[in-house]
């Protein structure tokens, strides 16, 4: 069963047309790495699929519910969650104001922060009190992931989860993808630039050129060519 489906997708940024028919779905369970150069449309997708931007026609279907139209408080509470590019965080908050600012977002009505996020990054909860602007590089994106997941998402939406981050953070986050998603069943969708990541982490692919989706498959039929032609710079 699908959780996520994209249909006939379009969007625009002022006269420019980012997003060309695209189609696109999400078995639930499921580990996608939606991939593709710089500036090909990843971005656009991720923000249109939470709301963020407007997309001009097609849609968007989320566990069985037409979102095309919803705002992003919505879609977050419908249950998507969502890791930005940059990790956008905020700087001058704590860690435990971070993690709680999405909690009334959640679909349950619990208020406290889930112990588990703090089982899948200790490091957080030694630094409750630290401002977020404080935390390293890696300690910031290990907090906007642990944010996202406050929502209890039934999705997971990471926008380049490893870029700027230090080798052994990058391992670690890439355990925590695999533990959500092997063992704990939360569908992920990511957008990754490194292809070893994205090969260890992910099950499937699609990818994006100017806009279009021009390949899709499990991730073990990502071929030399596919790279060659649509990956590498």
């Amino acid at each position: 069963m699908n959780l996520l489906t994209i249909h006939q997708l379009n969007q625009f940024y002022g006269e420019s047309h980012t997003l060309w028919d695209v189609d696109l779905a999400i078995a639930e369970g499921a580990c996608l790495c939606l991939m593709g150069r710089n500036g090909v449309g990843k971005t656009t997708l991720l923000k249109t699929i939470m709301g963020l931007l407007p997309a001009r026609s097609g849609s968007i279907n989320f566990s069985g519910q037409d979102i095309s139209h919803a705002n992003a408080e919505t879609r977050a509470r419908l249950g998507i969650g969502f890791v930005p590019q940059g990790r956008e965080i905020f700087p001058l908050l704590s860690v435990e104001e971070n993690l709680r600012i999405g909690l009334p977002a959640r679909r349950d009505g619990k208020r406290d922060i889930p112990e588990r996020i703090f089982e899948l990054f200790p490091v957080l909860k030694k630094m409750l009190k630290r401002r977020g602007g404080d935390l390293s590089g890696g300690q910031q994106q290990q907090l906007a992931i642990g944010r996202a997941l406050a929502l209890d998402p039934k999705i997971l939406i990471l926008d380049e989860p490893t870029e700027g981050i230090q080798p052994n953070i990058v391992r670690e986050i890439g355990d925590i993808l695999l533990r959500l998603n092997r063992e704990e069943k939360l569908t992920v969708l990511l957008v990754e630039q490194k292809l070893p990541f994205a090969r260890r982490v992910g099950g499937e692919f699609y990818i994006l050129d100017r806009g279009r989706v021009v390949a899709g498959n499990t991730m073990a039929h990502l071929s030399d060519d596919l790279i060659r032609r649509y990956l590498t710079v």
